[in-house]
């Protein structure tokens, strides 16, 4: 799965910012505003990959324990689901 093409993130004074762009800006009329678990998400979704993909990403990059990493991509990837930002 992947966040589909046309939103862009920024960071804006410290935060992260996510945008439509393009025609999906006509689509989706508003922004995302990411915590750093979120943005690590957000970029780890840019790409084609499974949960457990990102899991492992997650695992590399926090010090965290697997079941907690788990449940909070999953919650990500939900959030994701429900407002159709990602192809699956």
């Amino acid at each position: 799965m992947k966040i589909k093409d046309g939103f862009a993130k920024r960071e804006i004074a410290g935060s992260h910012i996510v945008v439509p762009v393009g025609k999906t800006a006509m689509e989706f009329n508003a922004m995302i505003t990411l915590n750093e678990s979120g943005a690590f998400y957000w970029d780890c979704f840019q790409n084609d990959i499974t949960v457990d993909d990102a899991v492992k990403l997650v695992l590399d990059e926090y010090e965290v324990e697997e079941e907690r990493a788990r449940k909070d991509v999953e919650k990500f990837v939900e959030m994701l689901k429900t407002n159709n930002l990602i192809e699956e």
